[in-house]
C-alpha cells in the first residue's frame, strides 16, 4: 500500500522521465509521476530501495542501475538528492545523468544545493545540448506525500514551460524566478524567514509557560490574528507538548543555513538573526537533537 495520499491529477500527455534520489522527500515524488501516468524510471544509491519502488509502482515504474541508464531516452530528469557533491556524483561523470540524456532533454533538481552549483550545472549542460533547471521545494515531507510542495525554479523560460505541467504531479505550486540559480537563492530565503519565525515562536511559547498560561488557548486565540503562520498551526501544539519525532530535521536545516551563510558572506547581505539561530540548532545538535524536527529549538529554552 502507497504511503502517499489520493490526489487528482491534471490529464496532461504521458512523458517518459527519471527520478534520481528516493529519500523521503524523492520516494512520494517520484511515486506521484507513476500515479500520474508517466512511464518512470528511478535510481537510488542504496539498490534495494529503488526495487522496492518499482515493486510498488511498476508498470510503468522501474529502476536501473545508474543515473545513466536511468536518464537514457528520458524527456525529463527529475533529482533530489542530500547536497552539492551528491547532486554533481549523479548528474556529471561517466555514469551521471548527463552521460545518458538525449539531446534536448532537462534535468530538474530538486535538491536544496548551493547557486553556484546550480549555474556550473546549467552550464555543463548547455555544453552537451541539454538543459538544466534549478527547482528546490519546501513543503517538507508531508508536502511530498500529499503532492502539495511549493517548487521555486531557476532557468530558461521556454524549458521551465516545458516541465511545469509534469511536475504539477507533486506540486501546488512550481514558479519560475529568474535565471539559473534564482530557485536556490529563493529556497534561502524561505530559509531565513522559517529560522526567525520558529526561534520566535519557540521564545513565545517558552515565556507564557514560564508565565502560568495555558498556551494551546493562547495560541488558537494569536493564530487568528498578525502572529499566525504555518509554525504557528502545524507545530505550535507538538511544541507544547515537546513532540519533535517527525518533520524537517535539525541536521537538514543547518545544511541549509549553512548555504545562506555561505551566500550572505558572498553577496555581503547581514543577516544576523540567521547566524544566531543555526548556533542555536548547534546547541540542539549536541543535545542529542540531529535528528528532531526544527521545532525542537524551544528545548533550549526549557
Amino acid at each position: 500500500m502507497s504511503s502517499i495520499n489520493p490526489r487528482t491529477y491534471e490529464s496532461i500527455p504521458a512523458r517518459t522521465v527519471a527520478f534520481l534520489g528516493l529519500g523521503v522527500m524523492g520516494g512520494p515524488m517520484a511515486g506521484h509521476l507513476a500515479r500520474a501516468g508517466h512511464s518512470v524510471t528511478v535510481y537510488n544509491r542504496t539498490a534495494a530501495k529503488a526495487q522496492a519502488w518499482a515493486e510498488e509502482y511498476g508498470p510503468p515504474g522501474r529502476h536501473a542501475a545508474t543515473p545513466r541508464e536511468a536518464a537514457a531516452g528520458a524527456d525529463i530528469v527529475f533529482c533530489c538528492v542530500g547536497n552539492d557533491d551528491d547532486l554533481r556524483s549523479v548528474v556529471l561523470g561517466d555514469d551521471g545523468a548527463f552521460a545518458g540524456m538525449k539531446k534536448g532533454a532537462a534535468l530538474v533538481d530538486h535538491t536544496t544545493a548551493s547557486a553556484d552549483v546550480a549555474r556550473e550545472l546549467s552550464k555543463a549542460a548547455q555544453a552537451l545540448g541539454l538543459h538544466f533547471i534549478d527547482a528546490p521545494v519546501s513543503g517538507g515531507q508531508a508536502g511530498a506525500q500529499n503532492g502539495a510542495l511549493t517548487v521555486m525554479c531557476g532557468g530558461d523560460a521556454a524549458v521551465f514551460e516545458r516541465i511545469k505541467p509534469v511536475a504539477m504531479a507533486f506540486s501546488r505550486a512550481v514558479t519560475l524566478l529568474g535565471e539559473s540559480g534564482a530557485g536556490q537563492l529563493a529556497k534561502m530565503v524561505n530559509q531565513i524567514a522559517i529560522a526567525g519565525l520558529v526561534q520566535g515562536l519557540s521564545e513565545a511559547i517558552a515565556f507564557g509557560q514560564r508565565a502560568g498560561l495555558d498556551m494551546e488557548a493562547v495560541l488558537g486565540v494569536i493564530s487568528k490574528g498578525a502572529a499566525q503562520s504555518w509554525q504557528m498551526e502545524n507545530r505550535g501544539k507538538t511544541m507544547i507538548e515537546g513532540k519533535f519525532d517527525y518533520g524537517f530535521a535539525v541536521d537538514w536545516m543547518r545544511k541549509d543555513l549553512g548555504l545562506v551563510l555561505d551566500e550572505a558572506k558572498r553577496n555581503g547581505a547581514r543577516v544576523p538573526v540567521t547566524a544566531l539561530v543555526d548556533q542555536f540548532y548547534a546547541d540542539v545538535q549536541q543535545a542529542g537533537g540531529r535528528r528532531w524536527d526544527t521545532s525542537s529549538l524551544i528545548t533550549r529554552l526549557k
